[in-house]
């Protein structure tokens, strides 16, 4: 990205891409609602982040806007200096977990699909891990 569209301060990074993810999930991109690239604060070891948001009622007419339900999915910033081993394994490993989790969500029972969740990946020491916390 040029750095005169940048959000982030010059030692942070992005490590994937719009195109990264676009190739990883193909048709499923049209469930997703939202593809965030975060700048604010330091998210530790937090590296991507998926949502699934349910089609609740989010007014007191009790409608349920279309627009909002389906998946939501937020790239954390990294250490410029450790982009490309990050993406590596993102690209590797976390981008095909991911395209599996949309398609379990999307293959999921109602009980499953009217509640909210959230699943992330956490790299440490260049350790991979993921899991559902909600």
């Amino acid at each position: 990205m040029p750095a005169r569209n940048r959000r982030l301060p010059r030692h942070r990074s992005w490590p994937l891409t719009t195109t990264d993810i676009n190739e990883c999930l193909g048709s499923y991109m049209t469930r997703v609602t939202d593809l965030g690239f975060l700048t604010g604060h330091d998210s530790g070891t937090i590296v991507l982040g998926a949502e699934w948001v349910p089609p609740t009622p989010r007014n007191y007419g009790r409608g349920v806007h279309p627009d909002l339900v389906g998946f939501r999915i937020d790239v954390h910033p990294v250490d410029a200096t450790e982009r490309a081993a990050t993406r590596a394994v993102l690209r590797a490993q976390a981008l095909p977990q991911l395209h599996e989790w949309i398609t379990q969500a999307i293959a999921a029972d109602e009980t499953w699909q009217l509640t909210p969740h959230q699943h992330y990946w956490r790299l440490s020491n260049g350790h991979l891990t993921h899991r559902d916390e909600a």
